[in-house]
């Protein structure tokens, strides 16, 4: 199924993309290939990862997004811009399709979806 919109909420560990419709959605769930993902950031670090390690997990995020018209990206934390600087500086045609970039804590899926949805459809961009 095809689908325009997708939402990906992301940390430094993982990515849970969803492409979704109205009345249907499909998951990926993409893990990060970073050796210190589960780390957290020494005293006076940003918590970021090393941008060169995160390089082929921003890859594979960007692959799951290519085919989506409107992407929304959202996560808890600092590695949401990180996602976004990467796509502006390797990914300008995807870069292009974000509708917004939110703070959202840990949602399951299904909040997910909702969020999404609920936020497309404010915004008047759900078909």
């Amino acid at each position: 199924m095809s689908f325009n919109h997708v939402v990906v909420w992301l940390d430094h560990a993982e990515a849970h993309v969803i492409h979704f419709s109205r009345d249907a959605a499909e998951r990926e769930l993409i893990k990060t290939h970073s050796q210190h993902a589960n780390r957290h950031a020494p005293t006076g670090k940003s918590g970021l990862a090393d941008p060169v390690e995160q390089l082929p997990y921003f890859n594979d995020i960007a692959n799951a997004l290519k085919h989506s018209l409107e992407v929304l990206i959202v996560g808890p934390g600092l590695e949401k811009m990180a996602f976004v600087k990467h796509l502006l500086r390797h990914e300008h045609e995807l870069a292009e399709k974000i509708v917004s970039v939110e703070t959202v804590d840990h949602p399951s899926d299904a909040q997910l979806l909702a969020f999404a949805r609920k936020y497309f459809i404010k915004a008047d961009l759900l078909h």
